[in-house]
């Protein structure tokens, strides 16, 4: 028996373990990533950007709320959420609450399709087979039939109240001491509301920094923003592939950009002109997959500096 039932009974045992540290501990273990971007003009002070991404509230989710409250004491220069703040239609006054002490910063935003829409259970496996066939969100799937709808005016309002700028398919400003920051942004990829069409053009001359927002990285819209010249780009959506294989990274991205680049700072070109790339892990999961393996939930101090 035991030569017959030894191997299976240990892998299930492993499985069993890895299952219980990627739901139980992994998952609430918030990390805070620092991250150094050489974009400023020669002179300019650096500035420090907060980037939150993919909080995905849900009612009881206590400890995350005083993890993102006690961010506030990194005292950013200014804040900027890159969307998927809910998984949970009454979800918006904790993650209110959880944002209130970074809405004392300036700030800009853009909105994902989970806060828009509430999630669906599916099978985890579905997230291969659509990488492999090259379809993603409404990306080359049929559209959504039967979807919740979360309160997203809620947090748009909140956002809007707090001096947050809104970068749906919109520009945006942004004035600091000693500087002005001009950004662009997208409304979500992921579900096709993106009109880069509305922004197009490129950096503004008169600002002494312009970026680049949105909440899926897809490769129209990164392609998009670096040929027009945009010195960096900030997106979440990929949870850093949220379930990754320990010295090998993730496995899939929930949208068309590269694995190698599920999380962190890299570039991207196109059409000769390069930008730099941050893609935030995110500090939160779907509602029914909450687990995360080889990938801890994050947000992401990113200092800006002079260029080289």
């Amino acid at each position: 028996m035991r030569a017959r039932y030894g191997v299976p009974l240990s892998l299930a045992a492993v499985g069993a373990a890895g299952l219980a540290y990627a739901a139980g501990f992994e998952v609430r273990s918030f990390r805070l990533r620092r991250v150094t971007v050489p974009v400023l003009p020669h002179g300019m002070r650096p500035l420090r950007v907060l980037q939150v991404s993919d909080i995905h509230m849900v009612s009881g989710q206590r400890k995350k709320q005083r993890w993102l409250q006690s961010l506030a004491g990194l005292r950013p220069d200014f804040v900027v959420n890159t969307g998927d703040n809910l998984s949970d239609p009454e979800g918006v006054p904790e993650a209110l609450d959880a944002l209130g002490p970074l809405m004392e910063f300036p700030g800009a935003y853009v909105f994902g399709s989970n806060d828009y829409y509430g999630p669906k259970l599916r099978n985890p496996a579905r997230y291969l087979v659509e990488k492999v066939q090259g379809r993603h969100g409404l990306n080359g799937n049929t559209p959504a039939v039967g979807v919740v709808h979360n309160p997203w005016e809620d947090l748009r309002d909140a956002f809007d109240g707090a001096g947050w700028v809104n970068l749906s398919n919109t520009r945006g400003h942004l004035k600091l001491e000693g500087a002005e920051i001009a950004l662009t942004g997208l409304d979500d990829p992921h579900i096709k509301r993106d009109r880069y069409a509305e922004v197009a053009g490129g950096p503004e001359a008169d600002a002494d920094l312009s970026l680049a927002v949105v909440h899926a990285p897809y490769l129209r819209s990164l392609d998009a923003f670096a040929a027009d010249g945009y010195p960096l780009i900030l997106a979440g959506h990929t949870h850093g592939g949220q379930l990754c294989v320990p010295f090998y990274g993730a496995l899939v991205t929930n949208c068309d950009i590269d694995t190698q680049r599920a999380k962190g700072l890299s570039t991207h070109t196109a059409d000769g002109r390069t930008s730099y790339l941050h893609v935030s892990a995110g500090c939160g999961t779907n509602r029914y997959t909450p687990v995360r393996f080889a990938c801890p939930p994050e947000a992401t101090l990113l200092t800006l500096t002079a260029r080289d």
